[in-house]
Parts: structure tokens; C-alpha cells; sequence
């Protein structure tokens, strides 16, 4: 870099921005950053970071700390989240500043789709998606310099503690089961947030608005069914790991009604409407290809066993190449391919090529899953 850049960033101990805040800092960008608390892990570790500044203190009606953290930035990445109060207001507010700042040359937006902005008549709105959706209408009105990152599911967000979704519950029998409304065989993107993001965000910025202006970009780098996410988990793990769709989400903890709410609307679009992640078409084309390719593997296994001798053989072949596919069996050491796995996607190119060495989700249930566990005080791997 000829010149020292300066990145505006907030929520800063979020999974994405801390991301981004780690490589930045590396790598010689001054961040200026905005953080609900300094208590904790986290914030310690980010605030004892070379060229790092942290500004503490709420979003939502606070213009003079929204001020000051545009102020000698030229780059923004920003990233808000439902528990610091309303999302459309205080996303407004951040646009805002950065426009009056005047210095912001490129402005990265972690947004998410409004499915029924896209099919009205098909599909719902989830509440704490709809919202990021209608800041990042409000950024384009703008004119700001702007690009949209769409992040996949967290690979962070497995857990056997007994929260909603994702909880990865150990049985008495030493295996793992996840019980969600997705359907077990329909692909969805998932990605490591804390770190895969910084990398490539970096990237982006790196690239700037000349090419990635307006231009909205999907932040997975692996697509995988349930059964495969758990088929890798069952892997790494060493142990029995099984996915069972359930059209309930267990909520065996205390949450706030908005994310009940969130919860219940996954429950519908993902599980009965079985809508896609990401419904922009610039996302759903190689979805609809690959179930396209799906359908001719499926009709050329079925002519296969009416036309060859062998057919038994070849069948169950066909069958245990499929199962090991969908992720009910795996033959081989490498990940299982057809939906997703390391098969290069048109969803997923684009992260790639940003950020070659991202995580994939085999390798995230060995390395760092037995960690973040013990972390939260488990001992099932020892």
C-alpha cells in the first residue's frame, strides 16, 4: 500500500467484523471500530492490536460516536445485528455519516435477502434478514460506493449447548445429531465467519468500487446438505453424527420474541416453502443446474440397471456413489460432491476467488469445533 487505509467498522466483537478487524490489523490498515463492550475475551484481544481503535458505546441514536468513527476513514464495513436496536435505523444512520463524511471510498454492507421482495406471492420475509435487505435498498439510493456481502451459514454456529437450529446435541451413546426444518438433501451455503471473512472482505476492498460496485457477492465457499454437513462432521469426529428433519426448531432456552419469531419463519420459507438461501438470481442459477444434473444422474443410473448385464453391480455402485453424494455414506477420504462439497459452484466462485484458503467443514468440525466446545466448558472430546 502506497497510502494507509482506514476501515469504519462496527460490532466489532461479532463474528465478522473481529474477522476482518484480526487481518486488517496484520496487515497494516489502521480500523476504527465501534463495540458494545470492552468486557470480555474478545475485546481484550482486539483492543491490544497494532493500529486498532476502539470507540464504546450503543448505535441506535448516537450520532456523535457515529461521527467520530467515519471520521479520517476512507473504508467501511458494517455489519449490524438486531441486539443493538432497531437495524433499518441505525443502518440509515451509518449510511448517513458515511456519506456526509465525504471520504468513504468504498462502503461494504453485510446484507441478507427479503425472500418475499423477491416472490411475494411464494414466499415470507424473515424479520431479521428484511430488515438488512431495506438498508441495503436505502445504501444504493445513497449513491454511496457500495458492495453487499451475503454470508452462508455460519460454521460457528454448531454447538452441542442446547441452543435453537444448530445445536449439535451429544447422545448418551457418544454420537452427535442435529435436528432442523432444512430438508436433508437440499444444499445450503455455509462458510467460516471468523476465517474466512476477513480475507476475503479484505480482498473486496483490495479489488474496490471499480469492480464491485453494486454488485452483490455470496460469502460461502462450500454448499452441503444436512446429511453431508454431518456426514463431515462424522469424519472429523470420529464418532456417529446423523441429521434428522424435524419441522419444529427445539427452543430449549430463554430468547428474545424477535428471534422466536426469525425462528419460526425458518421453520416456514426453509422448511415447508423450501425456498432457496439466497433467492437473488444471481445466486439460484447454479442451484437450478445442478438439480437439473441431479435429475439426469438419477435417470442415468435407472437406464444403466435396465441395459447392462451387470446391472446389479453397477447399481449399487450408482446407489453407494449417490448416498456418499447426499451425505448418507462416504467411500472415499475427500468430501462428497454432487450439491456442493468442493465441487466449484456459481454460488460459491465468487468467494473463492477472493480468499483460496478458506475452511471447509470437515476440516472446521476437527480443528475447531473440539475447541470453541471445551471452551464453553465441555469435555466430551478429552
Amino acid at each position: 500500500m502506497t497510502q494507509t487505509k482506514t476501515i469504519a467498522i462496527v460490532n466489532a466483537s461479532g463474528r465478522q467484523a473481529a474477522s476482518l478487524i484480526r487481518v486488517a490489523s496484520a496487515v497494516g490498515y489502521r480500523v476504527r471500530a465501534q463495540i458494545h463492550t470492552l468486557e470480555g475475551v474478545i475485546p481484550q484481544e482486539l483492543a491490544n492490536l497494532p493500529n486498532v481503535t476502539l470507540f464504546k458505546g450503543p448505535l441506535l441514536d448516537n450520532a456523535p460516536l457515529i461521527t467520530t468513527l467515519f471520521d479520517g476513514a476512507n473504508l467501511a464495513f458494517i455489519n449490524t445485528t438486531s441486539q443493538a436496536g432497531d437495524e433499518v435505523a441505525i443502518g440509515r444512520a451509518l449510511a448517513d455519516a458515511a456519506k456526509r463524511a465525504g471520504s468513504i471510498t468504498h462502503y461494504i454492507y453485510s446484507s441478507m435477502p427479503d425472500h418475499a421482495a423477491h416472490n411475494p406471492s411464494r414466499w415470507i420475509s424473515l424479520p431479521l434478514w428484511s430488515c438488512k435487505f431495506t438498508v441495503e435498498n436505502y445504501v444504493r439510493q445513497l449513491g454511496l460506493p457500495a458492495t453487499f456481502v451475503y454470508a452462508g451459514i455460519y460454521n460457528n454456529n454448531f454447538t452441542s449447548l442446547p441452543y435453537p437450529l444448530f445445536q449439535m446435541e451429544l447422545l448418551e451413546n457418544g454420537s452427535f445429531e442435529w435436528r432442523a426444518p432444512f430438508h436433508p438433501d437440499i444444499p445450503l451455503p455455509w462458510l467460516d465467519a471468523e476465517h474466512d471473512v476477513g480475507p476475503a472482505v479484505l480482498q473486496i476492498f483490495k479489488d474496490g468500487p471499480k469492480r464491485w460496485n453494486g454488485h452483490r457477492i455470496a460469502l460461502s465457499f462450500e454448499t452441503l446438505t444436512p446429511n453431508q454437513v454431518c456426514a463431515a462432521f462424522s469424519r472429523a469426529l470420529r464418532r456417529p453424527c446423523v441429521y434428522t428433519h424435524s419441522p419444529k426448531i427445539d427452543i430449549k432456552v430463554s430468547i428474545p420474541a424477535g428471534y422466536r419469531e426469525h425462528l419460526e419463519g425458518i421453520e416456514v420459507l426453509f422448511g415447508q416453502m423450501q425456498a432457496p438461501y439466497f433467492p437473488q438470481p444471481e445466486f439460484i442459477a447454479d442451484q437450478h443446474q445442478h438439480q437439473n444434473r441431479n435429475q439426469q444422474q438419477e435417470q442415468t443410473i435407472a437406464a444403466t440397471k435396465t441395459t447392462t448385464k451387470t446391472a446389479g453391480l453397477v447399481g449399487a455402485a450408482a446407489a453407494a456413489a449417490a448416498a456418499a453424494a447426499h451425505g448418507h455414506g462416504h467411500t472415499g477420504k475427500g468430501p462428497a460432491e454432487p450439491y456442493g462439497g468442493n465441487r466449484s459452484l456459481a454460488l460459491v466462485d465468487e468467494a473463492r476467488s477472493l480468499w483460496e484458503g478458506w475452511r471447509d467443514m470437515e476440516e472446521y468440525a476437527r480443528e475447531v469445533f473440539p475447541v470453541e466446545e471445551e471452551a464453553n466448558g465441555l469435555d466430551w472430546m478429552i
